[in-house]
């Protein structure tokens, strides 16, 4: 493919070409940000499944984003097609655990945020576990032995609707992502996220651990 005649073009042009009958503008968009597939694969991969399948359903959704794009209605095609993107790959990853019946604890970042104070953003749930925040290779191990109850006690105290916004959480997105990925407003999913982070921190002060 010549992909030459389509750099000078706009996202919205190359899309346009596309429905227009252009049969090689997908594979030029699809090879464009196969990159940012690649991004959100790896940002995802915490969360369970093989790498090079959430690769694949990330190019799912990337040409999902093409086919369905309006630039009326929509922000930038990169912004959809990232929502796109995030979408179709955390759909699999739950869809893959469902299956496997993978527990809350295989997946649960210990270096997920847990400080519900904006100005406190480096505080995390690791260094909950240690009063001085960091870990000897002894007391890692004594506290790896202790994670797994832990981190079933937290399961337990999540809703369904919590456990998908940490989930999104420990990836790295901000809860205003979050949102658009799991189709709810703001304030619901950042209120959300306050609410499992008061969670976590209580559990922490109960087992003695903060």
């Amino acid at each position: 493919m010549n992909s030459d005649k389509y750099e000078e073009l706009s996202d919205i042009e190359l899309i346009m070409r596309s429905r227009d009958g252009d049969g090689e503008v997908a594979d030029y968009l699809m090879e464009k940000y196969k990159d940012l597939v690649r991004s959100k694969a790896r940002s995802m991969f915490i969360l369970g499944a093989d790498n090079d399948d959430l690769i694949q359903e990330g190019m799912i959704g990337l040409f999902k984003a093409v086919r369905d794009y309006d630039a009326g209605r929509d922000a930038s095609f990169y912004t959809f097609a990232e929502l796109c993107i995030s979408r179709q790959i955390y759909t699999a990853v739950q869809a893959s655990r469902r299956q496997k019946h993978i527990p809350l604890n295989n997946y649960i970042s210990l270096y997920g945020n847990v400080s519900d104070d904006e100005r406190d953003d480096d505080k995390y749930l690791i260094d909950s576990l240690s009063p001085s925040g960091s870990l000897s290779p002894e007391e890692m191990i004594i506290d790896r032995e202790n994670v797994e109850g832990l981190e079933q006690k937290i399961e337990e105290s999540l809703s369904s609707f919590e456990k998908q916004v940490l989930d999104l959480y420990v990836t790295g997105m901000s809860y205003v992502q979050i949102a658009r990925v799991l189709g709810k407003d703001e304030k619901s999913t950042d209120n959300a996220l306050s609410r499992l982070k008061g969670k976590i921190k209580k559990i922490l002060k109960e087992e003695g651990r903060s």
